[in-house]
C-alpha cells in the first residue's frame, strides 16, 4: 500500500494530496458524528460529511500542501532548530488563523448559513484550541516528516482535529 501511495504521490503530487486530504477528512467527519455525536448510521448526515470531504479535497488539501513547500522552500535560518521554530510561527501565526476562518466560512456558504455569525461564534474557540494542539505537532512535522509526507502527517493526525471541527462547526 505504502509503495502504491509513493507511486502515485511521485506521479501527481498534488492531486495525490488532494485525493488522501479529501478522505481523511471525511473519515474526521464520521468519526466526529459517530464516536461524539453518537448518531449511529440511520441518522448520519452523509451531506455533513460530504461538506468536509469537498473541503478537504478542494480547498485545504491543495492550500497545505502548497503551504508546506513554500515554508520548506522559503523559510530557511541557519540553525536547523531555528528553522523549524520559523516555519511553526509562521503557519501558526498565518496559514492557522486564515485556514480555520476559511473553513468556518466555507462551510456556513455550504449549509446555507451566515459565514459571519459562524465566525463570531467559533473562530474564537478553534484558534485557541488549535494554538494548544498544532504547534507541537507541527515541530515534530517539520523535524522528523519529510517534505512529501508532511500533509500526510498532518491528515492522520487531523482524524482528531476534524473531529473536533466537525463537531464545532454542526453545534
Amino acid at each position: 500500500m505504502l509503495r502504491w501511495y509513493q507511486a502515485r504521490l511521485a506521479a501527481r503530487p498534488l492531486f495525490t494530496q488532494a485525493v488522501t486530504t479529501s478522505v481523511l477528512f471525511a473519515v474526521g467527519d464520521v468519526a466526529a458524528q459517530q464516536l461524539v455525536d453518537k448518531k449511529g448510521i440511520e441518522k448520519h448526515d452523509i451531506t455533513r460529511t460530504g461538506r468536509m470531504a469537498l473541503y478537504g479535497g478542494v480547498v485545504f488539501g491543495p492550500a497545505a500542501a502548497t503551504w508546506f513547500k513554500f515554508l520548506s522552500r522559503h523559510v530557511n535560518l541557519r540553525s536547523p532548530n531555528a528553522t523549524i521554530l520559523a516555519r511553526v510561527a509562521c503557519d501558526q501565526g498565518v496559514f492557522a488563523p486564515t485556514f480555520i476562518g476559511v473553513f468556518l466560512s466555507s462551510m456556513a456558504v455550504l449549509e446555507g448559513t451566515s459565514p459571519t455569525e459562524k465566525l463570531q461564534k467559533s473562530y474564537s474557540d478553534a484558534l485557541l484550541t488549535n494554538w494548544m494542539i498544532w504547534p507541537f505537532v507541527q515541530m515534530a512535522n517539520f523535524k522528523l516528516v519529510p517534505l512529501q509526507h508532511r500533509l500526510l502527517f498532518v491528515n492522520v493526525i487531523s482524524i482528531g482535529w476534524n473531529c473536533y471541527l466537525s463537531f464545532l462547526n454542526s453545534s
